[in-house]
């Protein structure tokens, strides 16, 4: 938690996230009302404000607080800026902000592997997986993947999926806590902290066979300069294989803060950057409350 330099304020946040968890939304009202009263403009509550008064139905009260936690965080650590955009009180902007993105999983780190497995029942890198191998059947081609560039590798899902055909992996993720325990797993002969985009702009021209992004793409509306970047560092015939939420438009930015993608965008996209379209099939990498998450699994070769 981001303290606001004030004991007793800090206490009210705590009671307040309490009772949020509680579903007691009217009572966390008042009481980060009360810790904004000793500590105005604290982003973090502000922004749970936002979040209690809008599981309460009061829309303007919640686009009010997101407002002002947006001005108080313009970094968008607390996600006062997609909150608003997810509302229709804003324009999405066309990625998630990295400092959100990074505090998001530098938090996450920790309970990454359980909760993804066991609470959303994630199958993000066995989809990806069995997609890659059915691609390499079509295009006659071995199962096999000198170098790997793995993007938002988390703590190394996707690179212990392919660990048997990929022997050399590079990971890439925003968040500093994520790369230390893909460290841990000895997985990657390589790990970078930083923007996918921006850590593949400075590799070399065709040094890849393979790069790989396993429900990262959710954290990014416009794809195109990742589409560049990838097909430059992909060698010929070398493959792009990614995962995404499914939407009929080019790109949205959904209620539950994540993009989802079009069919009709990732092959145009694909068209303009030099790659063939060897799959793209309709698959579900997680569920929501239960649900599965209505999804796409792309796989791209560079011509």
């Amino acid at each position: 938690m981001h303290s606001s330099g004030d004991l007793l304020a800090d206490r009210r946040y705590g009671w307040a996230l309490g009772a949020c968890a509680d579903g007691d939304h009217v009572g966390a009202c008042d009481l980060l009302e009360q810790a904004l009263e000793r500590a105005p403009g604290w982003a973090p509550a502000l922004v749970a404000l936002g979040d209690s008064r809008a599981a309460l139905h009061d829309r303007a009260g919640a686009i009010a607080a997101w407002e002002a936690g947006a001005k108080a965080d313009p970094g968008g650590v607390h996600g006062a800026q997609l909150k608003l955009a997810a509302t229709g009180a804003a324009p999405a902007p066309i990625a998630a902000p990295e400092d959100y993105v990074r505090a998001l999983f530098d938090a996450y780190s920790e309970r990454f592997e359980s909760h993804l497995v066991v609470a959303l029942s994630y199958c993000g890198p066995q989809l990806l997986r069995a997609a890659l191998e059915r691609a390499c059947v079509r295009r006659a081609r071995p199962f096999a993947f000198a170098r790997m560039i793995d993007l938002g590798c988390g703590t190394g899902l996707m690179a212990a999926a392919l660990r048997d055909v990929a022997p050399h992996a590079m990971g890439v993720d925003l968040s500093p806590r994520m790369v230390e325990a893909a460290a841990r797993t000895g997985l990657y002969d390589e790990l970078h902290v930083g923007d996918g985009a921006a850590i593949l702009r400075k590799e070399p021209a065709a040094r890849a066979d393979l790069v790989i992004a396993a429900d990262v793409f959710v954290y990014i509306g416009d794809l195109a300069d990742m589409f560049e970047q990838a097909a430059l560092v992909l060698n010929a015939g070398g493959l792009f294989a990614f995962s995404v939420q499914k939407t009929p438009v080019h790109w949205a930015l959904g209620a539950d803060l994540r993009y989802s993608h079009s069919e009709t965008y990732l092959r145009a996209l694909a068209a303009g950057g030099g790659f063939d379209v060897v799959a793209l099939e309709e698959a579900s990498s997680r569920k929501d409350n239960g649900i599965d998450v209505p999804g796409l699994v792309c796989v791209l070769s560079r011509a």
